[in-house]
């Protein structure tokens, strides 16, 4: 290996390189101090909430992080060696993600789309070319890339989507919206699906592509929410042309592509959902009141945290299926359900709880920081597929039951809209 790791080298031999690494280019973490209620930021969001400018010059910052990582063989531990991976095994990546999570490094979330959803469907489904052009520089953080699925007539659904892709000669001309794109403002590349043959049932006649983002015909507009942040955007096409060798798969095969997407992001989104550091706050919030004797709030937090606990060991056995190699299958689906129903159960225990402080700023620590985790939380409903999409996909693939009817028509798309 060019960076300097040994593609024989043992696990111990792998961790020492690590911390010898890291310990030359971060700080070490502080111990973890004890929570204590009323001490440091009472901050409790779901979505990151910052300013245009505030992001760019943690980006960069994030982008410095990962190009060092990268070139000292740290950066795609587990990836192919001819896309600058160090083609370790999976065991490998995760020491060095235990040992890198006790040292100071900045806010690697920028990546979290990019490289675990976009860049395995490249490696999955990609041209040798686009391979080429693209793997190396987005676990290099050359470039960074976001994801186009949704439309405003067609999230849940994905398959009604109409952006369409026509094939003019060996190019493809995009015209359509795309919408909640996380991140398309300082992405370099996107993956896109398009409709590319409105005659054959509607999933059927869906094809995948690479898009430059900062081509001719995109437009980006950032979408602001209700908890005053806009971290997701609409995105425009008009006429935006794209290499056939950027197509991912074969046409009209586009919608096993988005599945690859989609199984990876439900276990980005469903992966996190343990909810220990929350909580925590939780138990601090009972405490402060002086609830913690009352039976009735004690026998509700005591189900968030079962709940909650079951949650984090189905996650932690399907990221293991991953980890092995295995495709992600329903068991993220599970998990994805399991996340948005603890956190609106969450809300509603905090309602109680706080009562009006959970509304009216009152500068009380602790009370009206809620706010943001409660108006963050719809969000999650829809993020990574929308809670009645989940149902139907464990109906289906985990209790065997009929799907709806209609979703697999023969009918073309364009019969459908009629």
């Amino acid at each position: 290996m060019s960076n300097g790791l040994s593609a024989n080298m043992s696990l111990d031999e792998f961790t020492t390189a690590a911390r010898a690494f890291l310990d030359a280019n971060a700080e070490r973490r502080e111990a973890e101090k004890t929570f204590v209620w009323g001490e440091g930021s009472d901050k409790v969001n779901v979505f990151e909430e910052r300013t245009r400018e505030q992001e760019l010059v943690l980006l960069e910052e994030a982008k410095d992080w990962r190009r060092k990582k990268f070139d000292a063989g740290f950066g795609w531990v587990g990836g192919p060696s001819e896309y600058g991976g160090s083609a370790l095994p999976a065991a490998y990546d995760r020491a060095f993600a235990r040992i890198e999570g006790e040292y100071k490094i900045p806010n690697q979330g920028f990546f979290s789309i990019g490289l675990g959803m976009v860049a395995p469907t490249i490696l999955a489904h990609a041209s040798t070319l686009a391979k080429d052009a693209y793997l190396t520089k987005m676990w290099r953080a050359d470039i960074v890339g976001c994801q186009l699925f949704s439309e405003p007539g067609a999230g849940s659904d994905l398959a009604s989507l109409q952006t369409k892709a026509e094939r003019d000669g060996d190019e493809w001309v995009i015209t359509g919206q795309k919408v909640w794109t996380s991140g398309a403002h300082f992405s370099d590349i996107g993956e896109i699906i398009c409709r590319t043959d409105a005659d054959l049932p509607k999933h059927k006649g869906l094809t995948g592509f690479i898009v430059d983002m900062k081509a001719p015909g995109v437009e980006i507009r950032p979408l602001r929410q209700m908890t005053g942040g806009a971290s997701f955007n609409e995105v425009f096409f008009t006429e935006v042309r794209v290499r056939d060798d950027h197509r991912l798969g074969d046409v009209n095969n586009g919608w096993n592509v988005a599945l690859t997407t989609l199984m990876n992001e439900r276990a980005a989104i469903g992966g996190g959902s343990g909810g220990d550091s929350v909580l925590t706050r939780v138990f601090g919030m009972v405490r402060h009141y002086g609830l913690d004797k009352d039976l009735i709030v004690r026998n509700k937090l005591a189900d968030l945290v079962i709940r909650y606990r079951v949650a984090s060991y189905n996650n932690q056995r399907a990221l293991d299926k991953i980890r092995s190699g295995q495709t992600p299958g329903p068991e993220m689906s599970i998990a994805k359900m399991a996340l948005t129903d603890n956190q609106l159960r969450l809300g509603a225990f905090l309602a109680e709880v706080l009562g009006p402080r959970l509304q009216a700023d009152t500068g009380e620590w602790g009370t009206y920081a809620w706010n943001q985790l409660v108006l963050g939380t719809p969000g999650l409903r829809i993020a990574g597929g929308s809670d009645e999409v989940m149902r139907n996909i464990v109906g289906e693939r985990v209790l065997g039951l009929p799907k709806d009817t209609g979703i697999d028509s023969k009918s073309s798309f364009r019969d459908l809209q009629k």
